[in-house]
Parts: C-alpha cells; sequence; structure tokens
C-alpha cells in the first residue's frame, strides 16, 4: 500500500453509502448491487496505486460510473431494460424524479447523479465521466433542463 493511504476497510466505511446511492441512481436497485461489488473489486485491485494526493471519494465514484456504464451496455446489449422499478426504490413522492433522472440521457444522468448524490465539483465530474469541464458543466445544465421540463 502506498504510504498515507488508509486501510482500503476505512474508504468503504467512509464512502460506500455515497457509491451505493451513485449507482442507484444511475443503474437502479438491482444492478447497484453487482455495479457496488465490482466497484470495490476495482479499486481494492488498484487502491495501492492510488496517489496520497488523490480524492478517495471522487476516486470511487469515478470507479463506480465506469462500472455503470458497462452495465448499461450489456444490458443494452441483452435487450434488457436498463431501471426495473422494485419495491426498494425511492419512496413514491421521489419516484416521479427519479423516473425522470433515469430517463436522462446516459451523460446527462451522471452529470446530475454525480452533482447531486455524489457532490462532485464539475472538475471531479468532468474526470468521472471523461470529458472536458466545460463538457460536464453542459450536460448537468442540459440533464437539469431537461428534469425542469418534464417535472
Amino acid at each position: 500500500m502506498t504510504p498515507g493511504l488508509p486501510p482500503f476497510q476505512t474508504l468503504l466505511e467512509h464512502h460506500g453509502e455515497d457509491v451505493w446511492r451513485a449507482l442507484r441512481a444511475m443503474v437502479g436497485v438491482q444492478a447497484a448491487e453487482d455495479c457496488f461489488q465490482e466497484t470495490f473489486l476495482a479499486a481494492l485491485r488498484a487502491y495501492p496505486r492510488l496517489r496520497p494526493d488523490s480524492s478517495p471519494r471522487a476516486w470511487l465514484l469515478t470507479i463506480a460510473h465506469n462500472k455503470a456504464i458497462d452495465h448499461l451496455r450489456r444490458a443494452a446489449r441483452e435487450r434488457a431494460p436498463e431501471l426495473e422499478a422494485t419495491a426498494e426504490d425511492p419512496p413514491a413522492p421521489d419516484q416521479a424524479i427519479w423516473s425522470a433522472v433515469a430517463a436522462l440521457a446516459p451523460r446527462q444522468r451522471a452529470a446530475v447523479v454525480l452533482r447531486f448524490v455524489g457532490d462532485l465539483s464539475h472538475r471531479e465530474i468532468a474526470a468521472a465521466i471523461g470529458c472536458s469541464e466545460e463538457a460536464s458543466r453542459r450536460s448537468l445544465h442540459d440533464g437539469l433542463e431537461t428534469l425542469r421540463r418534464q417535472i
């Protein structure tokens, strides 16, 4: 392990809930369980190479975003629905919001989730979704505009 990094279990305890909420918003409850496990397995493998000056939370949310995208691509190839409503989804008053977020284009959905669930900055969102900071701002803006029109 790189000097200056806390034990991996500490990372899981501090940021696991944020990763879970972000994945749940991106792929739904059922798929979030698998993506959560894949995220932390990938993070565990890569953790020794994490730079001490990195933001562990942003790093984990980036991995989670990538796992969510992988899942959505697999689901599209298999013609499976991207999101499934279950009894565990957000409560009824929030259901309209979560359904509208789920219907956004993937990059817009990721930007909205990472900003409001993950509380990431525009720069961190850009790094997570693999675009420029300006493009992340545009994706967030477009996603919010779409949500305002739909809700």
